[in-house]
């Protein structure tokens, strides 16, 4: 999960289609050019551990898009592919402050 925060702070489309899960990864991926990463939070983990296949991060990310604050809030998925840890999905929840 943070070095995917990282790659969206970099705009490394790279690392991110290579961490995605082949069964929901995109072509392509177009990165915001206006936005800018500030900060993570990550507010809870279910499983994902050293014997676990898959696993949950709920998280919200904050960052200033053409000057203006913003917060994306998410609940994501990830399963273990080749033994490396890969996003397959997310629940996208309404922006919240903080």
């Amino acid at each position: 999960m943070r070095s995917r925060y990282s790659a969206f702070a970099l705009r490394d489309a790279d690392h991110l289609l290579r961490t995605w899960h082949p069964d929901t990864r995109p072509d392509t991926l177009d990165l915001p050019t206006g936005r800018r990463w500030t900060r993570l939070r990550v507010l809870a983990t279910e499983r994902g551990g050293a014997d676990d296949t898959e696993g949950t991060v709920e998280f919200r990310a904050h960052f200033r898009d053409r000057g203006e604050p913003g917060v994306l809030s998410e609940r994501s998925r990830f399963e273990r592919v080749d033994g490396a840890w890969h996003y397959v999905d997310g629940d996208v929840h309404p922006s919240q402050s903080s």
